[in-house]
């Protein structure tokens, strides 16, 4: 027996057998013999009679954007395939973007105060033989996702959003006028009884008719399969982790560490957050979907083999609460542009995250306020061709320049490179971040990329190590090297065209709504195309 199967299976909830159906998944896409549903389709005749503004599919995190839209008085309808309740593992993500649940009014500061569950400084970055790099305020929050959730509930009820639990999405059929979404039922009778005690009941044949369909089901949701027609991800982050009680006190955390060489033709990387009932560990690492790839469970093994080395402590003094772990697919065709109308795809459907992070509720909060502004127009000016929907999830630059990052903190399947070469050439780029200070580095951690700061890394990191620069060169290749380019240029002019973006201000207010939609969206799409967001 596997040390990962001694300790899996003694924990509840079958978390070896969940593993290994995650796995199983992993094998699929590696072999390439997942099935494209086929659950959305066109009915060219008119729905008539519309139940709904807004249906989203996914209530985890669609009860974020779900809640702030009914608070803007649409008629949403969440659909959650179970019980809609947050899991007992914290979400970490850095205090100043957690703002956004004051300034959509999800939230009070008290209700925030109540949520966060941990906090902790510094975090450390660390490679072999350079010196430690802490920094503040980075991914130094937990939240409570039970508490988070729960509040967020009550307050999309009691703006009258309607809640299906046990409902899983079937499919969906466009209209001209709407989009009709069937869903299955997990009991005879289903109903949901909101804070004041009244009972929302299903619609006539399971059907919600609504004039949007919002897709948060993430990234392997049936409607995402069937729009990338079965397209191999061109890279995987798979990680793997655990919450455990008995290590050593230690109330800093790791954004960033790796203590050995290239290993399974792979760099392995390490997270550690202090938590509420022990320490989460994490060990990830970047990947294409090669059929020869290992499974989860070798890397879950690896985990447990590394971990006392990591931590400082033995496997058999530690008390695990709780085993986390699962893959995450990485298209360079990203954010997707769904070839349908009517349908958006938000948070970890759409793909809008950076091939750099684990995507989730980080990915969903930084993009919160601009999703329910744009779907707010949308709706207002009946937008919802599939045109006018790409743009709220446009092009961004400094999310494609990352790819050549995550290239080169990975080798394709038997590539040949200096086991030390990746640890090397991350020591030299951190070393060079923290001199250049803050506002290059902490920007960059929190997964964006900002073109004064990129130029200044690369100039600096040019000088001070050519070497590893000259070596990373055919290891990411030229055709990579190229296409990134693009994107860098690309960088540098939304970065000057939002930098002029006010101007426009006073003339777009002169526009009718529909010609305001179009601006504001390409506004929006250089704002965060160059990382201005970020305050």
């Amino acid at each position: 027996m596997t040390l990962t199967e001694q300790i899996l299976s003694q924990l509840p909830e079958n978390a070896l057998n969940n593993l290994r159906k995650t796995d199983f998944i992993w094998q699929k896409i590696r072999e390439e013999t997942t099935p494209i549903p086929q659950v959305v389709k066109y009915n060219p005749q008119p729905l008539g009679s519309i139940d709904y503004d807004i249906v989203i599919s996914g209530g985890t995190l669609g009860i974020l954007i779900g809640a702030a839209l009914a608070m803007r008085g649409w008629r949403v309808a969440l659909l959650e395939r179970g019980t809609l309740r947050g899991r007992e593992q914290e979400w970490n993500i850095s205090r100043k973007e957690l703002e956004v649940f004051l300034e959509l009014n999800l939230l009070s500061s008290e209700e925030l105060e109540s949520a966060i569950a941990t906090e902790y400084n510094p975090a450390r970055i660390s490679f072999p033989n350079t010196p430690n790099i802490f920094v503040q305020g980075v991914l130094n929050i937990g939240i409570d996702p039970v508490y988070l959730l729960e509040k967020l509930k009550t307050k999309f009820l009691q703006a009258g959003g309607k809640l299906f639990e046990n409902t899983p999405f079937e499919a969906a059929i466009i209209h001209p006028d709407g989009i009709a979404v069937s869903v299955g039922r997990s009991l005879e009778e289903k109903s949901v009884e909101t804070t004041d005690n009244l009972i929302t009941k299903f619609p006539p044949n399971n059907l919600f008719k609504t004039r949007l369909l919002l897709d948060a089901m993430g990234h392997f949701s049936p409607i995402v399969q069937q729009a990338r027609q079965g397209q191999k991800p061109d890279a995987v982050c798979l990680v793997v982790g655990s919450c455990a009680q008995g290590f050593p006190k230690n109330d800093t955390g790791d954004l960033f560490a790796s203590f050995t060489p290239m290993q399974n033709q792979c760099q392995y990387f390490w997270e550690a957050f202090p938590a509420r009932d022990g320490r989460t560990t994490y060990l990830f690492t970047y990947i294409d979907a090669h059929p020869e790839r290992f499974s989860l469970e070798t890397l879950f093994e690896e985990y447990l083999r590394l971990l006392p080395e990591y931590q400082n402590v033995e496997i058999n003094q530690l008390k695990f609460q709780r085993v986390l772990y699962g893959f995450f697919p990485c298209y360079r065709q990203s954010p997707l542009k769904m070839p349908w109308n009517r349908i958006l795809p938000v948070g970890d459907s759409s793909g809008s995250q950076s091939p750099l992070s684990f995507g989730g509720f980080g990915a969903m909060v930084r993009h919160l306020k601009r999703l329910t502004e744009g779907i707010n127009e949308a709706l207002e000016s009946d937008l919802l061709n599939q045109n006018a929907l790409a743009l709220l999830q446009p092009y961004q630059p400094n999310l494609s320049v990352t790819w050549l990052f995550q290239r080169s903190m990975s080798a394709v399947i038997n590539q040949n490179i200096d086991p030390n070469q990746i640890n090397q050439l991350l020591a030299g780029v951190f070393q060079v971040m923290e001199k250049l200070g803050e506002p290059v580095i902490k920007p960059f951690l929190q997964d964006i990329v900002q073109f004064p700061a990129l130029s200044q890394t690369l100039f600096k990191t040019a000088i001070a190590h050519p070497r590893l620069v000259i070596k990373v060169i055919p290891q990411v290749g030229i055709v990579n090297l190229l296409d990134w380019m693009i994107h860098y240029v690309n960088l540098g002019a939304y970065t000057g065209l939002y930098s002029f973006s006010h101007i426009l201000e006073p003339e777009i207010k002169k526009l009718s709504p529909c010609q305001q939609y179009y601006c504001h969206r390409w506004i929006e799409a250089w704002k965060y195309g160059a990382g201005s967001d970020y305050e």
